[in-house]
Protein backbone atom coordinates (compact mmCIF):
# COMPACT_ATOMS: atom_id res chain seq x y z
CA UNK A 1 0.00 0.00 0.00
CA UNK A 2 1.35 3.79 -0.76
CA UNK A 3 2.12 5.96 1.82
CA UNK A 4 2.53 9.14 0.31
CA UNK A 5 4.71 10.79 -2.13
CA UNK A 6 8.42 9.42 -1.63
CA UNK A 7 10.28 12.69 -4.03
CA UNK A 8 10.22 14.26 -6.73
CA UNK A 9 12.72 14.34 -9.70
CA UNK A 10 12.62 17.65 -12.18
CA UNK A 11 15.48 17.03 -15.07
CA UNK A 12 17.04 20.45 -15.10
CA UNK A 13 19.20 22.41 -18.01
CA UNK A 14 21.69 24.03 -15.84
CA UNK A 15 22.06 22.58 -12.43
CA UNK A 16 23.62 26.13 -10.47
CA UNK A 17 20.66 27.81 -11.88
CA UNK A 18 18.06 25.95 -11.19
CA UNK A 19 19.66 24.72 -7.79
CA UNK A 20 19.75 28.59 -6.98
CA UNK A 21 15.96 29.27 -8.10
CA UNK A 22 15.02 26.15 -5.86
CA UNK A 23 17.53 27.29 -2.89
CA UNK A 24 17.23 31.18 -3.29
CA UNK A 25 13.52 31.94 -4.87
CA UNK A 26 11.37 28.87 -3.14
CA UNK A 27 13.51 28.81 -0.10
CA UNK A 28 13.99 24.67 -0.44
CA UNK A 29 16.41 23.48 1.98
CA UNK A 30 19.60 22.37 0.68
CA UNK A 31 20.32 18.36 1.41
CA UNK A 32 23.50 17.19 -1.15
CA UNK A 33 24.75 18.55 -3.80
CA UNK A 34 27.18 16.85 -6.17
CA UNK A 35 28.17 17.21 -10.19
CA UNK A 36 24.78 16.23 -11.54
CA UNK A 37 22.11 16.57 -9.15
CA UNK A 38 21.06 17.85 -5.88
CA UNK A 39 18.72 16.86 -3.02
CA UNK A 40 16.46 19.68 -1.64
CA UNK A 41 14.05 19.88 1.01
CA UNK A 42 10.45 21.41 0.30
CA UNK A 43 9.41 21.81 3.56
CA UNK A 44 9.12 18.00 4.46
CA UNK A 45 8.69 16.73 0.87
CA UNK A 46 12.20 15.42 -0.88
CA UNK A 47 13.21 17.02 -4.05
CA UNK A 48 15.62 15.91 -6.77
CA UNK A 49 16.88 18.23 -9.40
CA UNK A 50 19.08 16.15 -12.00
CA UNK A 51 21.07 17.11 -14.72
CA UNK A 52 19.63 15.92 -18.09
CA UNK A 53 20.13 16.76 -21.78
CA UNK A 54 16.84 15.98 -22.63
CA UNK A 55 15.70 18.24 -20.33
CA UNK A 56 12.35 21.03 -21.51
CA UNK A 57 13.23 24.13 -23.40
CA UNK A 58 9.71 25.29 -21.64
CA UNK A 59 5.96 24.70 -20.64
CA UNK A 60 4.62 21.59 -21.88
CA UNK A 61 0.97 22.90 -22.79
CA UNK A 62 -0.84 20.56 -20.21
CA UNK A 63 -2.03 21.59 -16.94
CA UNK A 64 0.48 19.19 -15.07
CA UNK A 65 2.28 20.99 -12.14
CA UNK A 66 3.55 20.95 -8.63
CA UNK A 67 2.05 22.71 -5.89
CA UNK A 68 4.14 24.10 -2.81
CA UNK A 69 2.33 25.05 0.64
CA UNK A 70 3.19 28.48 2.09
CA UNK A 71 1.49 29.87 5.06
CA UNK A 72 -0.80 32.63 4.83
CA UNK A 73 1.39 35.33 6.77
CA UNK A 74 4.31 34.66 4.33
CA UNK A 75 2.36 34.46 0.49
CA UNK A 76 2.58 38.56 -0.35
CA UNK A 77 6.20 38.64 0.35
CA UNK A 78 6.72 35.54 -0.77
CA UNK A 79 4.49 37.21 -4.02
CA UNK A 80 6.53 39.92 -3.98
CA UNK A 81 9.84 38.05 -4.14
CA UNK A 82 8.72 36.46 -7.23
CA UNK A 83 7.32 39.34 -8.75
CA UNK A 84 10.53 40.97 -7.49
CA UNK A 85 12.72 37.97 -9.69
CA UNK A 86 10.97 38.95 -12.82
CA UNK A 87 9.57 34.92 -12.82
CA UNK A 88 7.41 34.26 -15.78
CA UNK A 89 3.58 33.28 -14.68
CA UNK A 90 1.46 30.63 -16.63
CA UNK A 91 -2.11 31.30 -15.10
CA UNK A 92 -4.22 32.98 -13.13
CA UNK A 93 -5.25 31.88 -9.94
CA UNK A 94 -9.41 30.47 -10.01
CA UNK A 95 -9.72 27.92 -7.42
CA UNK A 96 -9.60 28.28 -3.69
CA UNK A 97 -7.56 29.83 -1.62
CA UNK A 98 -4.47 32.41 -2.94
CA UNK A 99 -2.03 30.76 -5.56
CA UNK A 100 0.65 31.88 -7.77
CA UNK A 101 1.49 30.08 -11.07
CA UNK A 102 5.06 29.99 -12.23
CA UNK A 103 7.57 28.48 -14.21
CA UNK A 104 10.77 27.35 -13.20
CA UNK A 105 13.94 27.64 -15.34
CA UNK A 106 13.35 24.69 -17.38
CA UNK A 107 9.58 25.43 -18.04
CA UNK A 108 8.32 23.40 -15.19
CA UNK A 109 4.78 24.29 -14.15
CA UNK A 110 4.67 25.08 -10.05
CA UNK A 111 2.12 26.70 -8.20
CA UNK A 112 2.38 28.62 -4.77
CA UNK A 113 -0.55 27.82 -2.31
CA UNK A 114 -2.51 28.69 0.82
CA UNK A 115 -4.28 26.18 1.71
CA UNK A 116 -4.80 21.91 1.89
CA UNK A 117 -7.35 19.45 0.73
CA UNK A 118 -9.60 19.87 3.57
CA UNK A 119 -9.90 23.59 2.57
CA UNK A 120 -10.43 22.64 -1.00
CA UNK A 121 -13.12 20.20 0.33
CA UNK A 122 -14.68 22.93 1.59
CA UNK A 123 -14.87 24.77 -1.08
CA UNK A 124 -15.84 22.12 -3.50
CA UNK A 125 -18.92 21.76 -0.76
CA UNK A 126 -19.74 24.88 -1.78
CA UNK A 127 -19.81 25.43 -5.30
CA UNK A 128 -19.02 21.78 -6.52
CA UNK A 129 -17.49 20.79 -9.77
CA UNK A 130 -19.70 19.10 -12.23
CA UNK A 131 -19.90 15.69 -11.48
CA UNK A 132 -18.05 15.48 -7.94
CA UNK A 133 -18.20 12.55 -5.98
CA UNK A 134 -16.80 12.94 -2.39
CA UNK A 135 -15.87 9.53 -0.93
CA UNK A 136 -15.29 8.77 3.08
CA UNK A 137 -10.99 9.12 3.32
CA UNK A 138 -10.67 9.19 6.95
CA UNK A 139 -10.28 6.14 7.42
CA UNK A 140 -7.75 5.50 5.11
CA UNK A 141 -5.87 8.87 6.42
CA UNK A 142 -6.43 8.39 10.03
CA UNK A 143 -8.13 12.24 10.03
Amino acid sequence: MIKGINHITLSVSDLERSFTFYTRILTCRPVARWARGAYLLAGDSWLCLSLDPETRDGPHAEYTHIAFSVDAEAYAAFANTVTTAGLSVWKANKSEGESLYILDPDGHKLEIHIGDLESRLAALKESPYEGLQLFDYSAISNR
